[in-house]
């Protein structure tokens, strides 16, 4: 379906045209003094410029041609030029029960699919998710649903901190507390014990203490550095190893990132990108691509048009080892072999797109993807406690995530058992929902690549701008459908009638702007805009049922048509609360 805007604005290109005025001035906004206009039109100001006439003389010629416009209820001209508009309510009524009828709710595919691989999550093995890794895992997950929504086919990759001094350290401190593990013993042929030698915990354990040691002991360091080495190499018994911590890791991350509803289609790492790089260092250098610079292999990535400096992109260091340009550029190679990608998304800290400039510009400039490949960084802030710092638990340390949830979810379950609604089981389970509401609203309904304060109290609260209020208003509709169905309403049948009152015509319209939402919000990579939007849904919605008695409604014409709206109400806001990544309960 097209845009309500879109409608609009094909009828005052019409207008303008049949009044002698280029066409391309009947671009339409959505109103600024929504108390005066739904609607408005300043091209009249612009064409003064170009007709050497009074603006509010090109907006009456254009005004007298809607005079019999059906999808107007008034077009006026007002000095010293403006255009207000106002869509007819039975217009309306039409434009939203074709939207009902249309399994996508009026949002159109896209015409051209792309397969697009989004880089998100991005957690180190061996460690525990904190919140740290919030952001990431919420916004990629989001932009993913978006992107499946609208047809193209998104591939989510997890990307791993799989390899590298942090593994050498984990197999160095192990060989010290448990040496007769066979994993150790070069000579040793068997098969190697199925169960690993540590639980999760102690393997979240073993990481910081090794690397505490590393930074104090010289020798202990030496020890991780040659492990990492021999397990790059392929030394059995450190890669079973390697499998072990692997095997422990990701069940864990699973298990966490199941909690907040993010699922990835791939569990690739940086050592699956390992075997692309000497190919890759080779073809640089053999094009000519890379040279040497105080014993480091460079590429240089700077442009004329730079305002700031911009490094060389380090391929090996001046020792011959890579580094994480390295491992990303490697990455690209094998996404572009495995997919074909018309696009890559990376979901990073903000404070990592010099590194992702290099990397792209690297990419882009030695031809590892074609030209016509996008290659887009979506940077994203920092999520602060109410100090304005780093979000913390209250003795100062580094938040789980796990704890954070659980936290966020007993709150929930608090608020829920008091306003008696929900009981035992079916009571933990809303906590749930809700927490993750709040925790994913809250987040999500900042921009990507601004800080923000988590506050608990605000992000829970059932009133204002929360997960928690979006899905009161799905459940308290929920709720009317309900009793509208035990009173023995058919909920299947029945059109939507124009608008009865201004804040019907006010929910109205609120709905068929979802549209104009959705595709703007995936190309911009903003799960924000998708927030603004249903929660001035959700607030028309809220007026509209303190004003309206609808089941008390006696006309049963009028009545059949409310509940029509209060179905396409929930289907949209379900739609998007979905593409956000959470779902409402039926009760709460």
């Amino acid at each position: 379906m097209k845009t309500i805007i879109g409608c609009i604005e094909e009828v005052m290109m019409e207008a303008f045209k049949a009044s002698g005025y280029e066409e391309k001035f009947g671009k339409v906004t959505v109103s600024n003094r929504p108390d005066l206009c739904e609607y408005q039109c300043n091209g009249a100001m612009a064409a003064a410029k170009t007709y050497h006439k009074a603006p509010i003389m090109i907006a009456n010629d254009v005004v007298e041609k809607l005079q019999d416009e059906s999808i107007f209820e008034s077009a006026q001209a007002v000095n010293p030029g403006f255009i207000n508009l106002k869509v007819d309510r039975n217009y309306l009524a039409l434009y939203l029960n074709e939207m009902t009828q249309d399994e996508m709710l009026s949002v159109e595919k896209a015409d051209s699919p792309k397969t697009i691989v989004i880089d998100y999550g991005g957690p180190n093995v061996a460690k525990p998710l904190h919140v740290g890794h919030l952001r990431s895992a919420i916004i990629g997950e989001s932009i993913k649903r978006m992107g499946r929504f609208l047809g193209h086919k998104v591939i989510g990759d997890v990307h791993l901190g799989d390899w590298g001094l942090q593994m050498g350290l984990i197999i160095t401190e192990l060989s010290k507390r448990q040496p007769d593990l066979v994993y150790f013993d070069e000579d040793y042929q068997g098969e190697y014990p199925e169960e690993a030698p540590f639980t999760v915990s102690e393997l979240e354990e073993i990481y910081p203490t090794a690397s505490k040691k590393s930074k104090e002991d010289e020798d202990y360091k030496n020890e991780a550095l040659e492990a990492t080495l021999e397990l790059q190499k392929g030394r059995r018994g450190y890669r079973a190893l390697w499998d072990q911590i692997m095997k422990v890791s990701v069940a864990d991350l699973k298990k966490n990132y199941k909690k907040l509803s993010v699922d990835f289609d791939l569990w690739k790492g940086e050592s699956d990108a390992d075997p692309y790089i000497p190919g890759l260092v080779d073809y640089l250098k053999e094009k000519g691509y890379a040279y040497m610079d105080q014993g480091a292999l460079v590429v240089d990535v700077k442009e004329e048009s730079d305002t700031k400096e911009i490094p060389p992109c380090m391929i090996l260091k001046s020792d011959g080892a890579s580094l994480y340009t390295t491992t990303d550029l490697a990455t690209i190679v094998q996404r572009e072999g495995d997919f074909h990608p018309d696009e890559i998304i990376y979901v990073v800290d903000k404070r990592q797109e010099l590194h992702f400039v290099q990397v792209f510009r690297c990419a882009k400039k030695t031809h590892l993807v074609p030209e016509d490949t996008e290659l887009s960084f979506v940077g994203f802030g920092t999520m602060n406690g109410k100090d304005g710092k780093p979000f913390k638990t209250r003795e100062g340390g580094v938040m789980r995530l796990e704890r954070l949830i659980s936290e966020i979810n007993e709150e929930m379950y608090k608020k829920i058992v008091e306003n008696r609604s929900v009981k035992g089981d079916d009571a933990h389970k809303t906590a749930q929902m809700v927490g993750l509401s709040a925790i994913k609203y809250g987040d999500l309904s900042n921009q990507a690549s601004k800080d923000y304060v988590f506050d608990v109290d605000r992000f829970t609260s059932f009133e204002g701008n929360t997960g928690p209020y979006i899905l009161y208003t799905i459940v308290r509709i929920k709720s009317i459908l309900n009793r509208y169905k035990e009173e023995g309403g058919d909920i299947q049948s029945g059109q939507i009638l124009g608008a009865a009152n201004d804040s019907e015509k006010a929910l109205m319209m609120a709905l068929s702007k979802l549209n104009s939402v959705i595709q703007p919000a995936f190309q911009e990579k903003a799960p924000h805009k998708i927030c603004s939007y249903i929660y001035e849904l959700a607030n028309a919605f809220n007026s509209f049922y303190h004003e309206t008695k609808i089941l008390g409604e006696e006309n049963e014409d009028q009545k059949t048509s409310w509940i029509q709206v209060l179905i396409l109400t929930r289907k949209v806001l379900e739609t998007c609360i979905g593409l956000l990544g959470f779902e409402a309960p039926d009760r709460m």
